[in-house]
């Protein structure tokens, strides 16, 4: 039984890899562990080997394997070139094979491996697309190589070396920008102010880099640093600078500081005063954003239309700069750099902010000194992401038959945090301050320093994440095979549309990448108004349909022929795969048993577990858990969905709860991919993912044409990532805090921990802390995450992350310390959580009042320039008034969106990542028809106002998911033909597939696609978008920049929420 207090025992394995995840090491078990059990000498702490490239496949590796050599993979259709940083997995012949990244363990199971993982992105990623269904030009597919995981780059930081490091002198300088028009600050409080000269853009390079303290290094310098700045892009400009037009003269960019330090090469210095919540002066110290706005004279806005510039108002901006970010500098934490940008992460203590990010990167030590900030206090968790390729491997650690080192009381796990004193043989608790003994073949003298002299060989004691190999205490049973249920719809719908036949080609093509051994299974099933199931177990025979016809009290028959070893039935399953569309071709059946036939395939899953993977196309109507089209009370309730929340956005009934709860009991995690051209109720179904940890994927309406080959990347991708099975998940955190809730995609049995049959490493979890105490100033405070979990391999682990943050009594400091992409993900998410219990218009006003609060308090607390004329942004938060804009106007939150469409946003957005939060809402644009073609990467994005769209140019539109492409009325004929094959915008279908052509432009289109789908971890939905056509309409939806029915323009958003600000100024 486990330890009380601890992860509840479950099985778990975080890194099962198959095709293509060369270097994902997490579940090999070719390594000897780290031995922390005997002797006081350091374990071995084996260092990662070098990526290796090439296709390899995983097979079971003899004992000492090492990584296997490079051959092409044999037979079957190719998967297509692999994305940036996924390399194959199959032998050499007659090589030497070694488990790529989790493979397959040697038989008998040996010692679970120590020493590193590699976390280099596993299998197949979704921008790996197959050859092209049919013949013709070479459709499109993933590039062979490409940039890593990074997305479009926040604030351009030096390369890895070239940053410069934090030191004890005063903080950076104050930035300032002044453009909004208005009538110039006559009266500026403190001494006046020298106009600088005008600039169009801030003078990035001629700063002097002053240094700061080191928990907030690099903020507001000339070069950029690793700050919380805008996700996505790098911040244009510091300021807003005033067209030289205007009739109120320019509002020239200004520096400020606060004492008569050396200014930088840019004039204007001026020595505001010191504000209430401030720390006591010291030059330079806060930076941030300043617009000026039209006011009347009493201080009310002036009416009429507003003399802002929109191309210098706040916008995120592109950088293609690879960051080096160290956890830990100066043993003080070090701010990370935005979830958007590319970075390659040093552990240096605090674990890599892939797997944990915080809202503020400086906790509050009081509750009233957040709340007073408006802010809220949260984590994002996600714990099994993928790294980059070029950092170092997660280390494995066995401590033998006693287990990793554990507070006796809170049960946190040992960690570089955890202080050693009595000469190492006690020590104190960093979650609840309890002194424990050390085990005595765990002591170690101290050095000079206070630290143990074995700390840096270590992984636990000088690492932030560390993976432990889990004792018996922590299994309940035998960790549970890597089991894969397909489950097909067979309906008529789905057979005319095409759905069934793409569903069989999908999984046949796949059944290649599943994790090879004796402890992957499967079984197969098919589903209209009664159940199919298959038996595979049938010695050199066909397989035997056997079927269910009772659909309320369901059965599963023959269970042990049911489910069966994959070495044992493939080639059963080829031949049913290709047989089942044909097999079903005349059926006339319109009905949907889909809640019986998931209740069936659970029983038949029942002793073990696994995944149930299930294909739908329309509305379940029979049976177990059947649904009534809902769509005319719907109709009746949008006239008052204003007022009241939208009732086809709440499950229909309880019954889809209730068998999602069992299955998760079971540990039977539920993947429904819907493949539909009507209405489905997936609020109603999509409870049952969202309670097993799977996901809803989406396809409306399913074309044959181009959606067969991003189902099969979909389903590719979901059965190759790092993922692990029968999961527990804790988070701890020190005393004065404690975790309020947990929020994604689980079943929560009790309180403290969340239940996870399935884990990957898409997924992530929000939670939110809350203080019960006051926090002492000058401490510091640790979070740490505990991942009990089984790998596909059946190796039973525990991933441990912990992150140590700096507590503050200095409001200013939490504006300084803020995460622009957490914080905004938490206002994502919470909007979302809403969105089904509350009417749109509330949560609407709820979004807009969070950013007002939040920017209240700083003008109020912490702004130094205090012009009622200013609307003035924290530098971190700049661009929050643009996502909160773009939030309040996307698909969920706006009120013209299908039913369907919104449940589904919800259902992507709960377990969204960090990284692609911003995306979703506020997407990528660029501009096609003129792509450098000397260039390489995604050309820089143009901000999303109609303004920058014209009749003559093509545009291509990304928000993680889906991929827009606008074609203009009188777009040259050459480039239609170069790009499309055809010379006419009329020709060109709806339904199309994007394929290359003999040309550089296409191909230079193609590779931006290619490295889009990699970076975004997404094969992308391309939709053709016409101007004058429902396509065309949904493309300018996206334009979140103009005025429309959904709210504001982003001049006006501005002007409304300096406005507010106003309002609430004493």
């Amino acid at each position: 039984m486990a330890a009380p207090g601890g992860p509840r025992p479950g099985n778990y394995n975080p890194n099962s890899i198959s095709d293509n995840i060369q270097n994902l090491q997490i579940n090999r078990p070719n390594q000897p562990p780290n031995l922390a059990n005997g002797p006081r000498g350091p374990p071995p702490f084996v260092q990662s080997q070098p990526l290796a490239s090439g296709p390899n496949r995983p097979g079971p590796p003899p004992a000492g394997a090492v990584p296997r050599d490079v051959v092409p993979p044999s037979g079957g259709p190719p998967p297509g070139p692999l994305p940036p940083f996924v390399a194959a997995n199959r032998p050499a012949p007659g090589g030497v094979a070694g488990p790529p990244g989790g493979n397959a363990p040697p038989p008998g199971l040996r010692p679970v491996p120590a020493g590193p993982i590699p976390m280099g992105p596993p299998g197949v990623r979704p921008g790996a697309a197959g050859p092209p269904l049919g013949g013709g030009p070479m459709s499109n597919g993933p590039p062979a190589f490409g940039p890593p995981r990074g997305v479009q780059g926040g604030p351009q930081y030096p390369p890895g070396g070239s940053m410069p490091r934090p030191s004890t002198g005063p903080p950076p300088p104050q930035q300032t920008m002044s453009s909004f028009l208005g009538v110039p600050d006559n009266q500026p409080r403190g001494p006046p102010q020298v106009a600088p000269p005008m600039f169009s853009a801030p003078p990035r390079g001629g700063m002097q880099p002053p240094s700061g303290p080191p928990s907030f290094p690099n903020q507001g310098q000339g070069i950029p640093q690793p700050s919380a700045g805008p996700p996505l892009f790098s911040a244009q400009g510091q300021g807003i600078p005033q067209p030289s037009g205007s009739q109120f003269g320019a509002q020239p960019w200004q520096m400020q500081s606060r004492q008569n330090a050396p200014p930088p090469p840019i004039s204007g210095s001026v020595q505001p005063r010191r504000m209430y919540g401030m720390a006591p002066p010291l030059p330079n110290q806060q930076s941030m954003a300043t617009i000026s706005t039209a006011m009347g004279p009493s201080g009310s806005g002036v009416s009429g239309p507003s003399k802002i510039d929109p191309n210098q108002i706040p916008r995120p901006v592109s950088s293609s700069t690879v960051l080096t970010h160290e956890t830990r500098l100066g043993n003080q934490a070090n701010p990370p750099p935005p979830a958007t940008s590319e970075f390659i992460v040093s552990d240096t203590g605090n674990c890599s902010p892939r797997y944990m990010r915080c809202t503020i990167n400086q906790i509050p030590c009081t509750s009233d000194l957040l709340s007073t900030s408006g802010m809220q206090l949260a984590l994002l968790v996600q714990p099994l992401a993928l790294p980059h390729p070029s950092e170092e491997p997660i280390q494995i650690v066995d401590f033998g038959e006693g287990g990793p080192v554990r507070c006796s009381r809170c049960k946190g796990y040992i960690n570089p945090f955890m202080k050693f004193v009595d000469q190492g043989r006690r020590f104190i608790c960093n979650f609840c301050g309890f002194t424990d003994e050390t085990p005595r073949d765990y002591q170690c003298n101290l050095g000079p320093d206070g630290r143990r002299r074995d700390a840096d060989e270590r992984p636990e004691l000088c690492r932030g994440t560390v993976e432990f190999v889990a004792t018996k205490e922590f299994l309940v049973r035998e960790p549970m095979p890597a089991v894969f249920f397909f489950l097909i719809d067979v309906s008529m719908n789905a057979l005319q549309t095409g759905a069934t036949a793409g569903a069989c080609s999908a999984i046949s093509r796949v059944l290649a990448d599943l994790p090879e051994g004796p402890r992957t299974m499967v079984g197969m099933a098919t589903f209209d108004s009664t159940i199919h199931f298959y038996n595979l177990k049938r010695a050199s025979q066909q397989p035997l349909m056997l079927i269910v016809p009772d659909v309320e009290d369901v059965y599963t028959p023959l269970q042990t022929d049911v489910i069966v070893q994959l070495s044992e039935c493939r080639q059963h399953l080829d031949l049913l795969l290709e047989s089942i569309p044909t097999m079903f071709q005349n059926n006339k059946t319109a009905d949907s048993a889909f809640g019986a036939a998931m209740k069936a395939a659970y029983l038949a899953m029942k002793n073990t577990g696994g995944k149930l993977l299930v294909f739908q196309s329309v509305l379940p109507s029979v049976g177990i858990a059947a649904l009534s089209a809902r769509e005319a009370e719907g109709r009746a309730n949008i006239s008052a969905g204003e007022k009241e929340p939208h009732k086809l956005l709440q499950a229909a009934d309880k019954a889809m709860k209730s068998l999602a709860i069992e299955f998760a009991e079971y540990q039977v995690s539920v993947d429904v991919f819907i493949t539909t051209q009507s209405y489905v109720d997936i609020a109603s179904i999509s409870v049952i993912p969202k309670t097993t940890g799977g996901q809803i994927y989406y396809y409306h309406p399913f074309s044959a044409l181009s959606d067969p080959a991003k189902l099969y990347n979909d389903l590719r991708w979901n059965v190759t990532r790092p993922q692990g099975f029968e999961a527990v998940m804790r988070v701890r955190c020190s005393q004065g805090l404690e975790v309020q809730e947990y929020s994604g995609n689980f079943c929560k049995r009790i309180p403290t921990d969340v239940d996870l049959p399935a884990v990957d490493c898409d997924k992530s979890i929000m939670v939110t802390s809350k203080h019960d105490d006051k926090l002492p100033d000058g401490t510091e405070c640790s979070f740490q995450c505990a991942l009990l979990y089984t790998t596909v391999y059946g190796q039973r682990r525990i991933r441990v992350s912990t992150l140590s943050l700096p507590c503050t009594t200095m409001l200013s400091n939490l504006f300084r310390s803020a995460d622009l992409d957490t914080q905004f993900s938490c206002f994502l998410k919470q909007a979302a959580n809403e969105i089904p219990s509350t009417p749109l218009v509330q949560v609407r006003e709820r979004v807009t009042e969070l950013c007002i609060s939040i920017l209240h308090s700083y003008r109020k607390f912490c702004a130094t320039v205090s012009s009622s004329g200013q609307l003035i942004l924290p530098e971190a938060l700049k661009l929050l008034p643009l996502y909160t804009l773009a939030l309040i106007k996307s698909i969920g939150l706006r009120t013209d969106g299908r039913i369907d469409d919104r449940s589904f946003w919800i259902s992507y957005v709960t377990p969204l990542s960090v990284q692609l939060a911003i995306p979703l809402v506020y997407p990528r644009m660029i501009s096609v028809h003129d792509l450098d073609l000397k260039e390489t990467g995604i050309p820089p994005p143009i901000a999303l106002s109609s303004e920058h769209v014209n009749d003559e140019g093509i545009y291509l539109l990304e928000n993680g998911e889906d991929c827009l492409i606008y074609v203009g009325n009188f777009v040259n004929p050459d480039v239609l033909q170069k790009l499309f094959g055809f010379s006419s915008v009329d020709q060109i279908p709806t339904q199309f597939v994007l394929q290359q052509h003999d040309n550089p432009l296409s191909k230079r289109l193609n590779e931006v696609v290619n490295e889009i789908r990699s970076q975004r971890c997404s094969y992308l939905r391309l939709k053709l978008c016409k101007k004058g056509e429902p396509s065309g309409m949904m493309f300018f939806s996206y334009m979140v920049e103009d005025k429309s029915a959904n709210g504001h323009s982003y001049v006006e958003f501005l002007v409304h929420v300096h406005r507010q600000i106003q309002s609430k100024m004493p």
